[in-house]
């Protein structure tokens, strides 16, 4: 069973956003959104705003493609 919850892809993108990771748009097409933020490696956020993300997806954005251990990506949420 994964600690992470499932969420709206909107939700997520607020996350990213938000500090302290404040992430922000430099890219749109369609869904496809190009963020970056000072001191993280880019990340591309391909999810229509309404489509549920499960819960290894969610995982997989804070901990793989931004770099977060488990416990800080969990704290965020």
């Amino acid at each position: 069973m994964d600690d992470f919850p499932s969420m709206k892809a909107k939700a997520l993108l607020a996350i990213l956003t938000r500090d302290p990771l404040g992430y922000r748009i430099v890219r749109q097409r369609g869904s496809h959104r190009r963020l970056r933020a000072p001191g993280r490696p880019p990340v591309q956020f391909a999810w229509h705003d309404r489509e549920t993300l499960a819960p290894g997806e969610v995982r997989a954005v804070l901990t793989r493609y931004v770099g977060l251990d488990r416990r800080a990506a969990l704290d965020l949420l």
